[in-house]
């Protein structure tokens, strides 16, 4: 019998492969052991010039202290390492090392020290006292300079890119990609502007049969199996929600036939945590986690809140240009509606966004005034049929204010709308 993954399976593989620093380092050793064999079979008495050859003694001595460098700086960039995830576990948030595990440039600088490593260190084996691999011994030396290259860049891009709003920028832009990529898959396979079919004859469900969190569905694959047995699946869950063993997973409605259980489970990835691929308000959850840790009382950096709330209002402005009507309703190749999804309303990424860090700088003039400022803009930039949400929010932080700031002369500062929480251009408070 033939083994085949299934969806969720391969999901999850990319997820791992994503997540895991080790497995592009081992493919670059495995690399510089292969080039090293190359080096030695393409030298010759005409390569490299009579400058650059090398003697015995001096080739041993310069790829050993290559071999010795490279153990060096792996060394280093694993201390950088451990350093990031104390600082993000700290004063960031714990969710954000999901993200940063994912680096490409992490990747490439230690795939390209440990295959500068294994080819010096091949190259040793094959030095004799009347052979030397001149070629070789070039070309590490060249490794060298793009290794030491990429280690700069490193440390310039993490030495800047540490500070919790280069971080907040970095995960918004995520969020604001993945929302509107999402977004137009659901238009191209809503039919008739998503209006739910008539889930009428037996219904069975399908369970999860192991505990996670729901991380991915596949939309296309669930829409093409709910068609060939002709019925609708509709999935109770949000994206992001923790389900437990047991749990019902997927509704079936009506059907000529019965769907394999195992086959539509294997459509929809569980894992230990949520990820960003198809859920964007992961990435808002980070944005108000980094707002919320600089509102501590450890922390107590008003200043980072309001500017992580800059591009806070940046991911609620993108996501309230469409209309999210909660549940989505997806076609099959036939045409007819086939998968019933829930979504988040727009009440529910704005309550995310700013409830908690309302509740958190209650006290704070900044926040309370970039908070006013962001609801105001809102209003300013979204079409009316979000207003409603952002006026019940704006009520809430009046209130908020009210209860904080007894003194009648704060509360009215407080009330202000300031784009920079202190010292911007002030609007009318209410």
């Amino acid at each position: 019998m033939r083994f085949m993954m299934s969806w969720a399976s391969v999901f999850r593989l990319r997820q791992y492969v994503k997540a895991n620093l080790w497995i592009t380092p081992l493919f670059g050793l495995v690399l510089g052991i292969v080039l090293a064999e190359l080096a030695i079979n393409a030298d010759s008495a005409d390569w490299p010039p009579s400058g650059w050859r090398y003697s015995a003694a001096t080739a041993t001595g310069v790829l050993s202290s290559i071999v010795g460098a490279m153990i060096a700086l792996l060394g280093f960039v694993v201390t950088i390492g451990v350093l990031v995830i104390q600082q993000a576990t700290g004063t960031l948030s714990p969710r954000y090392m999901r993200l940063w595990y994912r680096d490409r440039l992490q990747k490439a600088v230690l795939a390209t020290f440990t295959g500068t490593f294994a080819f010096a260190f091949s190259l040793l084996r094959s030095i004799e006292s009347n052979s030397v691999p001149d070629f070789g011994v070039t070309l590490a030396g060249g490794a060298v300079a793009v290794s030491l290259l990429l280690l700069l860049v490193y440390l310039n891009r993490f030495t800047h890119n540490l500070r919790p709003v280069a971080i907040a920028d970095l995960v918004g832009r995520m969020g604001e990609d993945v929302f509107e990529h999402g977004a137009m898959t659901v238009r191209a396979l809503a039919p008739n502007g998503g209006e739910p079919p008539e889930q009428g004859g037996r219904t069975t469900v399908v369970r999860a049969a192991a505990s996670g969190a729901v991380q991915a569905l596949n939309t296309a694959g669930l829409s093409a199996v709910a068609a060939r047995h002709d019925c609708v699946f509709t999935v109770p869950h949000v994206i992001g929600d923790y389900v437990h063993r047991g749990t019902v997973l997927v509704e079936i409605h009506g059907g000529t036939s019965t769907p394999d259980h195992r086959h539509v489970t294997g459509l929809i990835a569980l894992g230990p945590e949520r990820t960003i691929e198809q859920d964007p308000a992961f990435a808002l959850r980070v944005l108000v986690d980094i707002a919320i840790r600089a509102l501590s009382p450890a922390v107590n950096d008003p200043t980072t809140a309001v500017q992580v709330l800059n591009h806070i209002e940046s991911f609620l402005t993108t996501v309230g240009q469409s209309p999210l009507p909660g549940r989505y309703v997806l076609a099959g190749a036939d045409g007819r509606p086939r998968l019933v999804l829930r979504g988040r309303r727009w009440e529910d990424y704005l309550q995310l966004a700013v409830s908690e860090i309302r509740d958190y700088g209650a006290t704070s003039l900044q926040v309370c005034r970039r908070l006013r400022a962001l609801l105001d803009g809102l209003l300013e930039s979204l079409p009316p049929f979000q207003h409603p949400a952002v006026r019940a929010e704006t009520d809430l932080l009046a209130a908020s204010v009210e209860r904080a700031f007894p003194d009648a002369a704060r509360r009215s500062v407080a009330r202000t709308a300031d784009s920079q929480g202190v010292g911007g251009r002030s609007g009318s408070g209410r």
